[in-house]
């Protein structure tokens, strides 16, 4: 069973049905199996949980909004 895993930061529970159904739909475009053998998972982490370019995700956003 394939399984695609998504880490990002939260989203709204709407958002994730979206997503997930879009994920799925290209799985099973390239695969070719039926839609109920594919796993998606989503991690979500705090914007305090990550960084990039060696700056917390959550100190940018506050930047950004001052």
């Amino acid at each position: 069973m394939p399984v695609v895993t998504i880490e990002g930061s939260p989203l709204d529970v709407s958002v994730k049905r979206v997503l997930v159904k879009e994920v799925t739909d290209a799985l099973e475009k390239a695969y070719k199996f039926p839609r109920h053998v594919y796993g998606v998972i989503i991690k979500e982490n705090a914007p305090e949980n990550v960084a990039n370019g060696g700056e917390l995700v959550i100190d940018r956003k506050n930047r950004q909004a001052s």
